[in-house]
């Protein structure tokens, strides 16, 4: 058996890659660069589990639209809530993803 991704995993990581060189590549008519790094971000590496409209649920993760800077670093970075926050979902399938670090802040005014 063949350990090569099958046809529509091959179509779906194209279409992601296209999505994100198109969209990443789009102007936003002279806005804030903060808003356009985090916009990539996010499709590089949010829509996989969330929708690529943040405002809508996606397939795994909830809608993200709006997310507070605190919540992001924590989440993403660390893995886990603030204290007090309740979650919109109680799945724990998020993973960790330290390297987003420096891109929290860009992340976080795409959210707003």
């Amino acid at each position: 058996m063949s350990a090569s991704p099958s046809r529509s995993t091959r179509s779906r990581t194209i279409a992601v890659m296209l999505a994100v060189l198109f969209l990443g590549g789009c102007g936003n008519g002279g806005g804030d660069a903060l808003v356009a790094r985090g916009r990539q971000v996010y499709l590089a590496q949010c829509i996989q589990c969330h929708n690529a409209n943040p405002a809508i649920p996606g397939p795994v993760g909830p809608a993200v639209k709006g997310a507070a800077r605190e919540l992001l670093d924590a989440k993403v970075v660390r893995g886990e809530y603030p204290p007090g926050y309740r979650p919109q979902r109680p799945t724990k399938v998020m993973p960790p993803q330290p390297t987003l670090a420096p891109d929290i802040s860009a992340l976080a005014a795409y959210l707003k």
